[in-house]
Formats: C-alpha cells, sequence, structure tokens
C-alpha cells in the first residue's frame, strides 16, 4: 500500500523540476518555441512566489497568522503545474475529452500530492490550497495557451516511455533539501543566526529555531 510519503515525493523538486525542463525540451525538440517559452515563464513565475514567501516567512516572518500561512506549499504549486500539463501532451493524440480528462486527473493528482503534506504534517491547510491554486493558474494557463497554438506531437514513444518511468520512480526518490537551501540562502540575505520558527511565529516572537518547526 502506497503511504502519504511515497505520494509526497511526486511533488518533490528533484521529480518536477526535470519533468518541467523536459516539457520544456521537448516542446523545443518540435520547433514549440513560443510555447516553450510560455511554459517556462509560467513555471519559474510560480516557483518564484513560492521561494518569495518562503525567504519571508525565514527570514522575518512575514505571513498570515489568522489562517496560519507561511509560504505556498513548494510541494502543492509544483506537482499541480507539472502533472496536468504531462498527462495533457501525453494524451495529445487521444480525442480532446480524453486530453481534457488527462489533465483533470493531473490536478487531482496535484491535490493529492497536498493531501499528503497536512497528513504529513508539513503544511497548514492554507499553504496546500494556495499553493494548489497557483500551480493551477500555471497549468491551466498554459493549456489555454497551448489549446490554440500547439501544431506538433510532443511525446513520442521514447520520451512517453522516459517519462511514465520517471513517474514510476518518484515514491522512492531522495527529496531534495531545499528547505535547507533556502534558509541557507535567507540568512545569508538577512544576515540573521537564525530562521523564524513557526512556533516563535504563531507566539509573536522574533527568529528563533529552537523549536525546530519550519515550513518545506
Amino acid at each position: 500500500m502506497i503511504t502519504w510519503t511515497e505520494i509526497t515525493h511526486f511533488g518533490d523538486l528533484t521529480i518536477t523540476a526535470f519533468a518541467a525542463l523536459a516539457i520544456a525540451a521537448w516542446l523545443l525538440a518540435e520547433g514549440e518555441q513560443r510555447l516553450a517559452f510560455w511554459w517556462s515563464l509560467l513555471f519559474s513565475f510560480g516557483m518564484a512566489i513560492v521561494v518569495a514567501t518562503k525567504i519571508a516567512f525565514i527570514g522575518w516572518g512575514i505571513g498570515i497568522r489568522a489562517i496560519d500561512f507561511a509560504g505556498f506549499s513548494g510541494h502543492a504549486m509544483r506537482a499541480t503545474a507539472v502533472l496536468p500539463v504531462l498527462f495533457y501532451l501525453m494524451l495529445e493524440r487521444a480525442p480532446r475529452s480524453l486530453r481534457a480528462l488527462g489533465a483533470l486527473a493531473g490536478l487531482a493528482g496535484g491535490m493529492l500530492v497536498g493531501v499528503s503534506r497536512v497528513a504529513l504534517h508539513a503544511h497548514s491547510v492554507s499553504e496546500i490550497a494556495l499553493g494548489f491554486l497557483l500551480g493551477a493558474s500555471v497549468s491551466v494557463g498554459f493549456l489555454w495557451i497551448a489549446s490554440c497554438t500547439l501544431r506538433r506531437h510532443v511525446f513520442t514513444p521514447l520520451r512517453l516511455s522516459l517519462s511514465l518511468l520517471a513517474l514510476l520512480h518518484a515514491p522512492y526518490v531522495y527529496p531534495a533539501p531545499t528547505q535547507q537551501w533556502l534558509t541557507k540562502v535567507t540568512l545569508l540575505i538577512t544576515g540573521h543566526e537564525q530562521p523564524v520558527s513557526r512556533g516563535a511565529w504563531r507566539e509573536g516572537r522574533g527568529p528563533s529555531a529552537k523549536d525546530g518547526t519550519s515550513i518545506q
């Protein structure tokens, strides 16, 4: 039986960044430069928002206490941005209705990754919900553009096989230490000795990591 930990790996940076780069590369390989640009721009924009909110919280405790929001969930955003696009392009040769179902399945997959983050106590519900909405904005925005302009079949049988193998491997991937990376960068920017912890933030205290609680 698959566990929440295995499900959450589908939103890990190791998997989603590779998938996002593969989508851009395959669009370029098929001469879809405009779509590759839009996909790269939208995905990068989503990632930038996630990183900015995390740095704002880790460095200065900027968040919304009323809804327990300390930054967008990166796992929820990335999974919801990548999976609908990946499934849609995989089903590009199928009827339009089946492609739409593929995109909906991708959104459902992103939501499931978000639920796994709540189940593992890595995020609050508000952080997951907003991360999901941000990721959905990226994927739906790209699919709207692609539905009007996509001319080529992006997924060859080889590319499809490689993508499926990568997704099957996701539950066993070693998680990227993104939180540690962001914390180091934030401390360098702010000059603080300690990041703002969730417990300290909830109590209205300043930078402190003594309780070891932080967003991921």
